[in-house]
């Protein structure tokens, strides 16, 4: 957690600064939610990113109604 809060205050915090609250809490929400859970890499799933990690999983995925073609 220590981690998420350096990252994030050396790539967004540090770099600029807010007129209001709003302004502040929007870009907060914006990092979290479009950069760092969408667009990061993330060492847990291979260094890739949340949306690479999810089309390379759907490519090795058999759907349930071809499961039993399969043997």
């Amino acid at each position: 957690m220590e981690s998420f809060w350096s990252s994030m205050q050396i790539e967004l915090l540090d770099r600029q600064r807010w007129n209001t609250r709003v302004e502040l809490a929007n870009a907060i929400f914006e990092y979290i939610e479009v950069w760092h859970n969408r667009a990061r890499r993330h060492s847990s799933i291979g260094y890739l990113t949340p949306v690479d990690f999810e089309l390379q999983s759907q490519k090795h995925t058999i759907p349930a109604r071809t499961a039993h073609l399969i043997r």
